[in-house]
């Protein structure tokens, strides 16, 4: 039988494999994410209608900050990066990148008045709180796991957040910030069977070979990672291309804004392509994401249907928003849900700032590890 052949008959009797990805707090892209996050929480702190979209480069020895932020709070800047570098981990000698070595960069202005005059209810053209942009935002649940999310994400996430807990509590010595995992889930009749793939790279000190790293994960990090999906069946891989010495934005440029569906759900639910580090919740891209998540979520717990995709479109300036969809993928009673959805949440971006409580320092707790999925984020409950 061909390779083709093979998929065809896989996607008939809905029999797949799924791969999603995770990433460290000390990956580049998630260093620049956290210090931007870190920004926006220091802002709400002092002032809560902080107008903050802050972006994040960092190579080398140079972080340069970016963005416009209007707000009563005056920030040492300076401080906040460093500190956040330091709480992910960059702070021994052999890195360039560490906390104590960075150059800070700002090129920070205020919010454009044109933007701010359409997001404030007083002069907005609408008499209320403008969406802050246009555009969709997806919100996805699945009944496949406790938690609501796909269980190939969670399981990449637990790995890579393991990876960094044992790290921070010095069970080895030679682990180091960076690091990145990959889970395989075979599925049949569209559920989850068996994790058949496992890939973890972390960044070691050179005083480590690989045969010693793939024994600690293999047996130390993955079982427990995996917890009742662990088996000896899946093929394990640890850092393949040898030594994985040079990581952080020591090695490799980072940026706001890049690691999207590791933010959300693998790649398993749709994503409108709008990032969420860095934005206060005048932003849909952020807070009609999390409003999404919040009403998928509700709809499968509600009995509704067994996974659930919200899409809502904004125009920039505008509250209501221009369009709201509900799928069930065949998995429920798609016309009830609908009628839930329309009768029981405003999708204003006020009305989702009030009924999730937004605009508190909380954006640090969602940086790494997935923006859902997690107990404690108002948009989980």
């Amino acid at each position: 039988m061909s390779v083709v052949e093979m998929d065809l008959q896989e996607m008939v009797t809905s029999a797949y494999t799924f791969t999603s990805e995770s990433v460290s707090e000390g990956h580049p892209d998630k260093v620049c994410d956290y210090i931007a996050d870190s920004i926006l929480d220091a802002h709400l702190e002092v002032d809560p209608t902080s107008r903050v979209a802050c972006e994040v480069l960092a190579k080398e020895d140079n972080v340069v900050l970016a963005g416009e932020i209007t707000s009563s709070a005056l920030i040492d800047y300076d401080s906040v990066v460093r500190r956040a570098i330091a709480e992910i981990g960059y702070v021994t000698p052999d890195q360039v990148f560490r906390a104590d070595n960075v150059r800070i960069t700002s090129f920070l202005t205020r919010q454009s008045p044109e933007i701010s005059q359409g997001v404030t209810a007083a002069t907005s053209l609408s008499g209320d709180q403008g969406a802050g942009d246009q555009g969709i935002m997806f919100g996805y649940a699945t009944d496949e796991t406790p938690e609501l999310m796909p269980l190939p994400v969670l399981l990449a996430h637990r790995l890579s957040a393991t990876v960094a807990e044992f790290r921070r509590r010095g069970i080895v010595d030679w682990l180091r910030p960076d690091a990145k995992t990959q889970v395989s889930v075979a599925y049949e009749d569209n559920r989850p069977v068996r994790v058949t793939d496992v890939l973890v790279s972390t960044q070691h000190t050179d005083s480590v070979g690989r045969s010693e790293i793939e024994a600690f994960l293999k047996s130390d990090v993955i079982p427990g990672s995996l917890g009742g999906w662990y088996s000896d069946q899946p093929r394990v891989l640890v850092n393949p291309t040898g030594s994985f010495v040079q990581g952080g934005p020591s090695a490799d440029a980072g940026v706001t804004g890049r690691k999207i569906i590791v933010d959300t759900y693998g790649g398993m639910g749709r994503h409108g392509g709008g990032a969420f580090s860095g934005k206060d919740p005048s932003k849909v891209d952020r807070s009609g994401a999390y409003f999404c998540r919040f009403v998928a979520r509700q709809v499968v717990l509600n009995g509704f249907a067994r996974k659930a995709e919200v899409q809502v479109a904004y125009a920039i300036g505008m509250a209501h928003p221009i369009s709201v969809k509900v799928d069930t993928f065949g998995t429920g009673n798609e016309r009830l849900a609908v009628e839930f959805v329309r009768e029981n949440f405003d999708f204003r971006p006020r009305a989702i700032i009030e009924r999730l409580d937004l605009l508190r320092p909380i954006y640090r707790r969602t940086t790494n590890y997935g923006h859902f999925g997690k107990p404690g984020l108002p948009w989980e409950v």
